[in-house]
């Protein structure tokens, strides 16, 4: 086996994960880093935050991939002053490079989302639940559960197949329903309720729902909703996408390390209750 350039690297996550089928609004790719540079372990994250980077550089890794971007909406400046500057400055401090595969990796197949049914314990094969123009891509995916049960064991079976998370799993809906069809979103879900419903499941589970469209979809007779905190719904794609990389490198003759983060980067820490 040999060793690889960040170039080799980047290519092969392209070729899984195609920035062109990112969104226009998306800010996917190369972060920081110099093509050219030498490549032999690699830490896989949702966020690009300061407990990523620690974990990364405690380790020595060459590049830390994460699905979401650290500048989505661009910037003028990469000075130290600011906590994103800071995180510039210590990645290229430590040679340390960083890559984004968003939206791109939402809708690939398989993408963020079939690691998402395979989680919750959906049987493949899943079909997209809003396809784009290329055929087998787009956002979310549809499966069946291997028996039907009710609602309320399949948000426990939902909740082992997930990361543990402050906020845990919240359920909309009768938990004596049953339910076999379900769709499934990484991420935030908000915009798929209106094709949840027509593709005619009897769950949906995603992220960051709000109370209004949440309470209308399920009074007006819409599947029931289950809603994970939105890190924990992405968090199993980095261990496939991590497989898929190394794999396809392997096949080249090339070795790195892979290593998938377990740091918790969900914004909410804890909860607190009414005694």
């Amino acid at each position: 086996m040999t060793e690889t350039t960040l170039a080799t690297v980047i290519e092969t996550l392209e070729h899984a994960y195609d920035p062109a089928h990112a969104e226009p609004w998306d800010a996917v790719g190369l972060v920081c880093g110099d093509p050219g540079q030498a490549v032999r372990r690699i830490v896989f994250a949702v966020d690009p935050v300061a407990a990523v980077v620690d974990e990364a550089l405690e380790w020595n890794a060459d590049l830390i991939v994460t699905h979401h971007p650290l500048y989505l909406r661009g910037t003028t400046s990469v000075a130290a002053d600011t906590a994103k500057g800071r995180l510039i400055h210590r990645l290229i401090k430590n040679d340390c490079a960083l890559y984004t595969a968003h939206t791109n990796a939402d809708v690939a197949d398989p993408g963020v989302s079939d690691a998402l049914a395979r989680a919750v314990g959906l049987y493949p094969p899943y079909r997209p639940l809003s396809p784009i123009a290329v055929p087998g891509l787009g956002l979310g995916r549809v499966g069946v559960l291997p028996v039907s049960m009710t609602l309320a064991k399949f948000a426990a079976l939902a909740a082992q197949g997930l990361p543990r998370t402050a906020g845990g799993l919240r359920v909309a809906g009768d938990l004596d329903r049953l339910v076999k069809v379900v769709a499934v979103s990484g991420g935030s879900g908000d915009s798929l309720l209106g094709t949840a419903r027509a593709a005619g499941v009897d769950v949906f589970l995603t992220a960051d729902l709000r109370h209004h469209p949440a309470s209308e979809y399920v009074e007006s007779g819409g599947p029931a909703l289950i809603d994970a905190a939105h890190w924990a719904t992405e968090w199993p794609w980095l261990a496939e996408a991590a497989e898929r990389l190394t794999s396809a490198l392997a096949a080249k003759g090339i070795s790195v390390e892979a290593r998938v983060s377990d740091t918790v980067t969900d914004a909410w820490t804890t909860t607190a209750q009414r005694g």
